[in-house]
């Protein structure tokens, strides 16, 4: 960690439009923590961590996310309900009203960058009205040295000002909360929300941007890991799937736990500093690694104290069910130097398939992996949401849908060309059901889960026999090294057979209607990739 008593440094915001601020530069995390409880904004758990709530906004607001449209964006971004296209002078008009209203206030200013790379570096610079919003930032972005920091000179500014709100008969939004991608400024700027991963998933977007079309690298919302022979494994997965929980394996060091880069030069690189994870029901026995990572420095959003202590209950949800903890990635223990991964062997898409129908693993050609990148399948099961009685698909272009300004085959297809100049495997994971659908069937068992992922990892799946699926077309294993035969094959663990048949054609034509939105724009490969329903 930087000495930050020992550096010192005068900045100005004037260019940025902010006026006469009390400038509080690149604190330290002590020291930042402390302002946060001195101004009863947080407070400190049993651990050390610091507990803040993030107001109104507990999560993202996906219909309020915006893209200046302009000459660098207006040909190249797939606009629509994700990408949602903002005007320029209107953008021009917000931006003056929001650094009005950080004018002669004191903010909180850090220097920061994305991208562990040497050679994708990106400079970045936060402005943020609240102590603990900074912290957040410092746990994100990748941290710079002291002497890093003298000459700094930003690329892109984030300004978070969730106390400003909007007025969206005039200032263009859908309502008071905004966060606007300008590209043309290099600007990301965020209003009338606390919530802390506005800040963090900006960048992120920006870079899903930059990077696929200055830089031709593939931007990656996944985690990463490598093993002892410097083989780089790669885990895409919505919310739910065990992303998190595959990729700390004990026997692999940690990338990172979200959002990554694939360079030509073909090494995995992360783009943070920290993570970002969910706390829900969170147990040391189960995620070691976060449990223990909820120290000093962390930040816990939107956590309950049990009853007269300052010891979290994770299983409260009263608050939301995003409760959340960030933390510097140093507070794993079992970390890559450098965040940078080398010769990337295999990719594994996590889902959790509530119908019960897809294997718990298989093998997927190059179109396939396309097909299945592009769908971001996984599953929804009843209860998690009001009125949800059954398994519900879901869908997320990419394993990322809310963050990918472009079109989702050109992702899938940098993808698929990187497959085959790599030569990785790619595997799909069913980390949901066996043996029916959720309420007849079982959750598949960990144990098993991370004994197919070990077992491609070291390759004792490449001399059994596969067989296809009958109608995913998917490859099967039938044998597996610690995994039971007969559950590899999710139509034998059914006592139903029949009826597996006919659920198993009904989710792949739930694949197909979500696909037809792409199809168009989709090579013969990728199409080919399709079920065979």
């Amino acid at each position: 960690m930087d000495n930050y008593a020992l550096f010192t440094k005068s900045i100005s915001l004037k260019e940025l439009g902010i006026e006469n601020a009390a400038i509080q530069y690149q604190l330290s995390p002590n020291e930042l923590h402390d302002i946060t409880i001195q101004s009863g904004q947080g407070l400190e758990n049993n651990t050390g961590a610091l507990a803040i709530n993030t107001g109104k906004f507990t999560g993202r607001s996906p219909e309020d996310r915006f893209i200046v449209k302009d000459s660098i964006t207006e040909d190249k971004v797939w606009w629509g309900k994700v990408n949602i296209p903002f005007e320029p002078t209107a953008f021009d008009s917000l931006y003056k009203k929001v650094t009005a209203y950080l004018s002669n206030k004191k903010v909180f200013v850090r220097d920061s960058y994305v991208c562990a790379d040497p050679n994708y570096k990106l400079n970045v610079r936060v402005v943020t009205e609240t102590a603990w919003a900074n912290l957040f930032c410092h746990n994100m972005f990748l941290r710079l040295t002291n002497d890093e920091l003298v000459n700094f000179t930003p690329e892109w500014t984030v300004i978070c000002a969730p106390g400003f709100e909007a007025d969206p008969a005039v200032d263009g939004t859908r309502q008071s909360n905004f966060a606007i991608l300008n590209f043309t400024k290099k600007i990301a700027l965020i209003g009338g929300t606390g919530y802390t991963g506005e800040m963090k998933k900006g960048i992120f977007s920006a870079l899903n941007f930059i990077l696929p079309v200055f830089k031709n690298t593939l931007p990656m919302h996944c985690s990463a890991n490598v093993g002892e022979d410097g083989d780089t494994a790669i885990f895409f997965g919505l919310s739910g799937t065990g992303k998190t929980t595959l990729s700390a394996d004990p026997s692999r060091k940690l990338i990172g736990d979200d959002e990554h880069g694939w360079t030509n030069e073909n090494t995995v690189f992360n783009f943070e500093g920290g993570c970002y994870a969910k706390v829900i029901n969170l147990t040391e026995e189960n995620e070691p690694d976060i449990f223990r990572a909820i120290k000093k420095g962390a930040i816990l959003e939107n956590v309950v104290f049990k009853s007269g202590t300052n010891e979290v209950d994770f299983e409260d949800i009263s608050i939301t069910q995003n409760t959340r903890v960030s933390y510097p990635i140093e507070h794993i223990d079992n970390i890559q130097p450098g965040s940078i991964g080398k010769n990337p062997k295999n990719i594994f898409f996590l889902t959790a398939d509530a119908y019960g129908i897809l294997p718990p693993i298989s093998k997927l050609t190059p179109g396939q992996a396309a097909y299945h990148f592009i769908s971001g399948y996984t599953a929804k099961v009843a209860g998690t949401e009001a009125g949800v009685t059954e398994p519900q698909p879901n869908f997320s272009a990419c394993f990322g849908a809310p963050f990918m300004p472009l079109h989702p085959t050109k992702y899938a297809e940098m993808l698929s060309n990187k497959m085959k100049d790599a030569d990785v495997k790619v595997w799909l994971i069913n980390t949901g059901w066996t043996g029916g659908p959720y309420g007849t069937g079982s959750r598949m068992k960990l144990k098993y889960t991370r004994a197919m992922i070990t077992a491609a990892l070291k390759g004792e799946l490449d001399s059994v026999e596969f067989v296809n699926h009958d109608v995913f077309g998917i490859a099967v294993p039938q044998t597996c090294p610690e995994v039971p035969n007969e559950i590899l094959n999710p139509r034998n663990t059914w006592s139903n057979t029949e009826l597996y048949d006919a659920k198993a054609i009904e989710l792949a034509h739930k694949f197909e209607d979500n696909f037809m939105k792409f199809a168009a724009f989709a090579n013969a490969e990728i199409l080919a990739g399709a079920p065979i329903s």
